[in-house]
């Protein structure tokens, strides 16, 4: 069987003057047909007459410029003009005299340069072939004045095709900026998350550190805890850069497990508490859960240190609730830029969820609902 869709592909692989080739033979071909030789274009009324040696020049020169109307429409435009006013004024009216429009159509679309200098000087042709055509023919001036109309009609569509195309293709140029743009702001969030959280927790351990000098079995336990810091944030990174690649986005390895852990040992108190089974078809929603978690830990290390925090994440069939709090303030503080919670905000809203974050009964809360099976 004829793989149609391959057919076509290959066509449309082929230069454009192959393409348009078929087209200009057609019109050669049927020109030289014995009961369409009566049915052309007849413009001015001249008498017609038989098809001779230079009649089969004039066809061509008609028909063959079709092949490179895209490729070169104006010389296209002015090989077929000149065809058509010799057809016309020989009395030829061959059906190829019909490539004149098609051959404006063309031009209105595919020329890009003079265009308005095009159209004055091949304007200014007519009127002298319609003075010419009006001393041979029988025509009334008001015939010259509907075909050029019509002339003009066939440019229009040309122009109209060529000004469709242009905005569609800014169409397509404006989505594709818009992607790139929500790929970077992506990329911006993820590189937040993961390097303010790993770095405070680093920051805090090598500060613990300088008051540890007189216990040296304290100070080599926080010693591993900031190398193990650095190498988690190393780890993320490379999966941050697995997430340029489609069907990677998933958590960190070690889960929330781990992000709480790594926070008590930045002398975090944390009191966890997962309930529930993760779902196999949750999307987006387990990296987003991660990212709410990891930025509320984050905060609680760099503004209320030492404060006791829960972090309650409870998996349903439909969604996530995550629930962190911390007494104290526990949020961006005057001299932060609150770009996480505000970066928290849209990822949450981009599943359909809900996030809330400010001061609750406990302390700073930060709490969002994260519908699952979104591959946003």
């Amino acid at each position: 069987m004829i793989d149609h869709r391959a057919a076509l592909a290959r066509w449309r692989r082929l230069d454009v003057v192959v393409r348009d080739l078929p087209l200009a033979l057609l019109f050669l071909a049927g020109s030289f047909v014995p009961w369409l030789q009566s049915h052309g274009t007849q413009l001015g009324g001249v008498p017609e007459r038989p098809f001779d040696a230079l009649a089969v020049v004039v066809v061509a020169v008609e028909s063959l410029p079709l092949a490179v109307r895209r490729r070169w429409p104006a010389v296209c435009l002015t090989l077929v003009a000149l065809g058509f006013a010799v057809d016309q004024l020989r009395g030829y009216h061959s059906v190829a005299g019909t490539a004149l429009g098609i051959a404006l159509v063309s031009a209105g679309a595919h020329l890009s340069r003079r265009r308005r200098t095009t159209a004055l000087v091949f304007s200014a042709a007519y009127v002298v072939l319609a003075i010419a055509l009006a001393r041979l023919g029988t025509e009334p001036p008001s015939e010259f004045v509907t075909f050029f109309l019509l002339l003009v009609f066939a440019w229009g569509i040309g122009a109209w095709l060529r000004t469709t195309r242009a905005a569609e293709a800014g169409r397509r140029r404006r989505v594709a900026e818009d992607t790139r743009a929500a790929e970077r702001a992506a990329i911006a969030r993820e590189l937040h998350d993961v390097v303010t959280h790993h770095v405070t927790a680093m920051v805090v351990q090598a500060e613990a550190a300088r008051y540890l000098t007189a216990a040296p079995d304290r100070l080599d336990g926080t010693l591993t805890a900031i190398t193990d810091t650095g190498r988690r944030a190393i780890t993320d990174l490379r999966h941050l850069l697995d997430l340029l690649n489609p069907g990677h986005e998933t958590p960190s390895p070690g889960g929330l497990g781990s992000l709480v852990e790594q926070a008590r040992q930045a002398g975090q108190p944390v009191e966890f508490t997962e309930n529930g089974t993760p779902a196999e078809s949750a999307g987006s929603a387990d990296l987003v859960a991660y990212r709410v978690v990891q930025e509320a830990l984050t905060n609680a290390l760099k503004h209320a240190r030492g404060s006791h925090t829960t972090v309650d994440v409870h998996h349903g069939d439909r969604e996530i609730t995550v629930a962190v709090s911390t007494a104290g303030p526990g949020s961006a503080a005057p001299g932060g830029s609150g770009r996480g919670l505000a970066g928290l905000r849209e990822r949450v809203g981009v599943l359909d969820g809900d996030f809330s974050a400010g001061p609750g009964d406990t302390g700073f809360v930060v709490r969002a609902r994260i519908p699952t099976g979104n591959p946003a």
